[in-house]
């Protein structure tokens, strides 16, 4: 059986993190790169790919810095996370993802984070 594993990524953008957050956050952006539909209702989040609902808990949210989900079919100790900052050097926008995956699916997990944050980056204009 294989391990599960944190991955993390970071990725450049070309906006204020205001704004990358809305993306992250907001249903009707997260439709425009991210999912086929969105809603947040009390402390979740529900997507939809391909007719298939999956939840998320919001368990941690600090305004245009941070936002974990945890999936509802994760481990307890899984979650996904969105961090933003600037650049103290470039004054650049960065955003840290944490995901987790099988060790056996770290290259297939990060160019599908690739291509999801190149979709990001286009719905953005960015």
């Amino acid at each position: 059986m294989a391990k599960r594993v944190k991955l993390q990524l970071e990725y450049i953008f070309r906006s204020s993190p205001t704004i990358l957050f809305q993306f992250l956050t907001m249903p009707a952006c997260l439709v425009r790169w991210f999912c086929d539909e969105a809603d947040e209702q009390d402390d979740f989040f529900y997507f939809v790919w391909n007719g298939s609902v999956q939840a998320a808990e919001i368990i941690d949210f600090i305004e245009e810095e941070r936002l974990r989900l945890r999936w509802e079919d994760a481990e307890p100790d899984e979650y996904l996370e969105y961090k933003i900052y600037k650049s103290p050097i470039t004054d650049e926008t960065v955003m840290e993802i944490t995901d987790f995956c099988d060790d056996n699916e770290i290259q297939d997990q990060t160019k599908l984070w690739d291509s999801t944050i190149k979709n990001l980056k286009n719905a953005m204009g960015s």
